[in-house]
C-alpha cells in the first residue's frame, strides 16, 4: 500500500512544525549518505525534487498522524501551513502558485521548509548522491520579497502617504490594477508588513530565489536554519 493511502496506527504521534523540524534534520542528514541508483545522471530538477519530497513524506508518515498535501490543497502539510521546497545549491530556486501580488508584501500565507541540495553522481557504483548542505525554516511572516517590503517599510518611516505606495507598487510592476493597488495601500498603512527575506519574480508562476534565506538563516528571526 502506498503511503498516501495508508491507514494510521493508533500509536502514531501527531506532526508539529517542531517535530517536523527536527524530523527534517535527521533525514538531511541520512540522506546526504545515501546512494541512489535511479538519481544516477539525473539532471532534471524536478524529478530530483519529486523523489527527494517522496521519500520524506513517507518517512513521516510511517511515524506520524497528519494530512498530506496535494495539488488540491496546494501545499505540502496544509495542517501545519507548511510548504516544502526541494532545490539545487547552483540555483537555488523554485516556483511557486501565484495567488495575488499581496504575497510579495505580506508573505505567501505560510512557512517554508527548504531543502537545499548539491547532487554527486558515482560512476564507479552508478549512483547519485544527494548532500544536503542547508536545510532552513523561513516562517510565513518573513516569506514576503525583500526589496518591495524593505522599500515600502522605508516609505513608512519617511512618512509617505497613499500615493507614494501605489508609485511604488507601479515602478515594482505589481500585477494589480487600480482598485487592488488602492486597498493594498490602506492596508499597509494601518498595518505596515514584517520585512520579508525571499527574492520574489513575477511570471504567471511566482519564482521565489533562496540565497538571502540561505545566509540570513539562524541570524534573522524566523528564518531558522535546520542544518
Amino acid at each position: 500500500m502506498g503511503f498516501l493511502n495508508r491507514i494510521p496506527s493508533w500509536d502514531e504521534k501527531s506532526l508539529n512544525v517542531a517535530l517536523l523540524q527536527e524530523e527534517a534534520a535527521v533525514f538531511a542528514k541520512r540522506e546526504s549518505r545515501h546512494r541512489e541508483p535511479t538519481l544516477f545522471g539525473v539532471t532534471n530538477g524536478k524529478a530530483v525534487g519529486t523523489y527527494f519530497e517522496h521519500k520524506f513524506q513517507e518517512y513521516l508518515a510511517n511515524k506520524y498522524d497528519y494530512e498530506i498535501g496535494s495539488s488540491a490543497k496546494g501545499i505540502d502539510f496544509p495542517e501545519l501551513e507548511v510548504d516544502m521546497k526541494v532545490t539545487s545549491i547552483r540555483q537555488p530556486q523554485s516556483s511557486c502558485p501565484f495567488k495575488s501580488a499581496r504575497q510579495k508584501i505580506f508573505g505567501l500565507g505560510y512557512s517554508l521548509l527548504v531543502f537545499v541540495y548539491d547532487k554527486a553522481d558515482d560512476s564507479e557504483t552508478r549512483t547519485g548522491r544527494l548532500n544536503i548542505e542547508h536545510v532552513v525554516f523561513v516562517r510565513k511572516h518573513r516569506t514576503a520579497d525583500f526589496q518591495t517590503s524593505t522599500g515600502i517599510r522605508k516609505i513608512i518611516e519617511n512618512h509617505g502617504n497613499e500615493d507614494d505606495l501605489i508609485a511604488f507598487m507601479r515602478e515594482r510592476f505589481l500585477p494589480v490594477d487600480d482598485i487592488v493597488a488602492h486597498d493594498i495601500a490602506q492596508e499597509v498603512l494601518a498595518n505596515p508588513p514584517e520585512i520579508g527575506y525571499l527574492t520574489i519574480s513575477n511570471a504567471l508562476q511566482w519564482r521565489l530565489q533562496y540565497r538571502r534565506v540561505i545566509s540570513e538563516a539562524g541570524v534573522v528571526d524566523g528564518v531558522d536554519r535546520i542544518r
